[in-house]
């Protein structure tokens, strides 16, 4: 009888437990504000990435556009303002590249295009990347969505009609 109600006692703690979690997940919500909203054209990608320094206070980046929108053309010149002297590319296959700024700290760069779960990111071991204080820009972060931290700066690059780029840049 004593294990009956121990066990009944647990299973109502663990209960508890996950109301209270689910609860807070419903009530908690998350303002974004955006503090960036320009077009472009490509030849305006270094000013472009410039402004993008100017407006974060957080070195985890989120860009979100289609494939050829730009996204791997501003991390390259966001690379190239942090001082990496060697050239960056797409991790498309790699999954991430590691790069070294100027003062030596480690630049990553991740494309999670191909992966197919989020477990996939945890094989990686993503979440040391994204929480050691490094440069972490991330193509495709919908693809780790449940991952990601909530500081993150989320940036959109659109396609326009006139072949120029809308970059957004979002924070909360």
């Amino acid at each position: 009888m004593v294990y009956l109600v121990i066990l009944f006692l647990i299973l109502l703690l663990i209960y508890i437990f996950y109301e209270v979690k689910l609860n807070f997940k419903k009530s908690f919500k998350l303002t974004i504000f955006v503090s960036m909203n320009v077009n472009y054209s490509l030849d305006e990608t270094p000013s472009i990435a410039k402004m993008l320094f100017e407006n974060i206070k957080t070195k985890t980046l989120l860009f979100y556009g289609e494939m050829g929108v730009g996204k791997t053309t501003l991390i390259k010149e966001c690379c190239s303002l942090l001082g990496v002297e060697d050239t960056a590319n797409s991790p498309t296959f790699s999954i991430v590249n590691e790069y070294r700024a100027n003062d030596s700290s480690a630049i990553f760069h991740f494309d999670f295009y191909r992966i197919e779960n989020e477990d996939e990111a945890y094989d990686i071991g993503i979440e040391d990347y994204l929480h050691n204080n490094n440069w972490c820009f991330i193509e495709w972060p919908d693809n780790i969505k449940n991952l990601l931290p909530l500081d993150s700066v989320i940036i959109e690059i659109t396609l326009l009609n006139d072949g120029k780029r809308n970059i957004q840049l979002k924070t909360n």
